[in-house]
């Protein structure tokens, strides 16, 4: 076997010849270079593939943490979120708790107020409700409809509470009322003398309008207030001898005449029963008596209005 080799020289041909064993060993190393490039390229290519396989894995891992971070950021999020809505409805319903004890206690104020023993206020005991199985399909309150709910609740609380405190208001100025008209007698265990209107004068005998009522009683009896009111006068006045007068407001204004003595000072408060001058016959009078007068808008007016005597 030859083998030709052309030179770069002009016209210049090398012949080898190339025996059995020559070829052989060519052909060996051949091979072996063959293999060595074989070997390289694949340990070049399986680091290349385990290198592409440690970079996505990791990608992957950090798309995995970053992932679970956002996730872990939701649910704190959401979790913070459940926390302010519940402070918030529970502070709501402190405020809401808070209302109804005072409704209570202004409900208990009114029931003693107006006397209605027979009705409960106390929270003690469940109110009665009820009623048959529900024919529609129940569902669970949302959270929207459970605030919206307690907020209308809220409103109708606070509804009552300005009509009870407008009700008790009233009911209170009835009680001052009460306090302040005039009520009841002058005294205790007399009996009426004269009455309100024309009578004839009991010491000249003429005809004369009598604007007040006269009680008689025995000596030492107590006179009272029928009403609470300030003292406006205490003191001598021609006519009436010793005289308590007793402004109670809106216009009302009683006398007490002919005192022995008087229990009383100008400017004192008194109050509805209580003592303010003890009966006697001085002024213009004909035995132990107390003159009783009723004074509205400063016209005198019947006595039996307020007395309830017949």
């Amino acid at each position: 076997m030859e083998l030709i080799v052309i030179l770069n020289k002009p016209c210049k041909v090398r012949k080898i010849a190339l025996g059995s064993y020559r070829i052989t060993a060519c052909m060996v190393v051949i091979l072996m270079l063959c293999a060595a490039s074989f070997y390289a390229g694949g340990y070049y290519s399986l680091e290349y593939s385990s290198n592409t396989v440690a970079l996505m894995y990791q990608k992957a891992k950090l798309m995995h943490r970053e992932e679970s971070s956002r996730q872990r950021a939701m649910i704190n999020e959401a979790k913070l979120e459940a926390q302010n809505n519940l402070d918030a409805l529970a502070a709501r319903l402190s405020k809401l708790q808070g209302h109804i004890m005072r409704l209570d206690a202004l409900g208990d104020r009114l029931a003693r107020m107006a006397s209605l023993d027979d009705i409960d206020f106390s929270v003690n005991e469940p109110l009665g409700m009820g009623g048959p199985y529900p024919v529609n399909k129940q569902t669970s309150l949302q959270v929207s409809d459970f605030v919206q709910q307690l907020e209308q609740l809220g409103n109708e609380i606070d509804d009552r509470s300005d009509k009870l405190a407008a009700i008790e208001n009233m009911l209170m100025d009835k009680a001052v009322q009460n306090k302040t008209l005039p009520e009841g007698v002058p005294l205790y265990g007399g009996w009426i003398s004269s009455l309100f209107g024309w009578r004839a004068d009991p010491i000249t005998g003429k005809r004369e309008f009598h604007e007040g009522i006269d009680f008689a009683s025995k000596q030492n009896t107590r006179v009272m207030a029928v009403a609470s009111g300030i003292v406006t006068w205490s003191g001598w006045r021609a006519g009436y001898g010793n005289l308590v007068e007793i402004s109670h407001g809106n216009g009302y204004v009683t006398r007490y005449a002919h005192n022995r003595t008087n229990l009383v000072t100008m400017g004192d408060k008194v109050e509805k029963g209580q003592p303010v001058a003890i009966i006697g016959a001085t002024g213009r009078s004909t035995g132990t008596h107390v003159h009783f007068e009723v004074v509205h808008n400063g016209q005198p007016v019947d006595p039996r209005k307020y007395i309830s005597v017949n």
